[in-house]
Parts: structure tokens; sequence; C-alpha cells
């Protein structure tokens, strides 16, 4: 059976971090594209990373191959190198400490286990259309506290 192709771009930002922060997705197939944004009040940018992740993987609806384009290190080295290590050691880094957003780290797991994903890094702010898009999405998504209150 062939899965639907679909391309994911997502990114996160917190303003300051940690502060308030904005995630983004940009989901394509074909010539279909959905775009998806959150915020959060007191959060970090690492965090906004994976909920942007979490969010594009929760949005499709059937199994699917997808290429996954993230500036976030921390991100995809995460997702393709430390993650095996965790899951071996019961969530815990080489240190014995617990893994940080462990939370959302599960939760994406579980997530990417429904999919074939190749996970892409590209330089932030290196003139990617798509990265650059996704990365002005995000901050547009940072909740700003109203100055009137």
């Amino acid at each position: 059976m062939l899965l639907p192709e679909v391309t994911i771009y997502t990114d996160g930002a917190c303003e300051p971090n940690p502060g308030p922060g904005g995630w983004a997705a940009i989901l394509r197939y074909g010539t279909h594209e959905k775009i998806i944004s959150g915020g959060e009040p007191h959060t970090t940018s690492n965090r906004m990373e994976l909920q942007a992740a979490i969010a594009a993987l929760e949005a499709l609806n059937q199994p699917c191959r997808v290429e996954f384009y993230t500036d976030s290190q921390y991100l995809q080295r995460g997702i393709t190198t430390w993650l095996p290590q965790w899951l071996e050691r019961g969530w815990r880094k080489s240190d014995h400490k617990p893994v940080l957003n462990a939370d959302l780290w599960q939760k994406l797991y579980a997530l990417t286990l429904q999919h074939e994903i190749h996970w892409h890094w590209i330089r932030g702010h290196s003139d990617d259309p798509q990265n650059e898009r996704v990365n002005r999405l995000a901050y547009r998504a940072i909740p700003r506290s109203d100055p009137a209150a």
C-alpha cells in the first residue's frame, strides 16, 4: 500500500526564552496546504518546537510518508539520535537525570510510530521560503499581553 506523501515544516518561538511562546506548522499534500499554530503564555522555545511537531503529526488523519523539515537541532537530533538511547535508559539521559520535556517527547514518539518520517534539519534564516514562512507564523502565534490590562 502506498502511503500518502506529506511535507511538513515546523517552527517554535519564544520571546524571551523562557516566556510567552508560539509554534506553527505548514502541512502540504499535493496541491493542498494546511497551516496550524498556537501559543502558550509561559514556556520555552524547545517546548514550542516539540509542540509544533506534535500538532503537525496529530493533524494527519491516516498513516503517511512524511518529509519533515525543522530548523531545530534539538528536535531533529532528539528524535533521530537521542530518543533511542532515552528509551533504553527509561527516559533518562546519559548522566542518569530525567530527560527534559519528557512529556512532549513521549507524545511525539507515540505519534511517530504511526508514520514513515524522514527528518530534515535546515539552517534557520537561510532563505528557505517555507522555513522563513513558518518562522513568521510561529512568532505571530506568541500570546501578547494586553497593554490595557
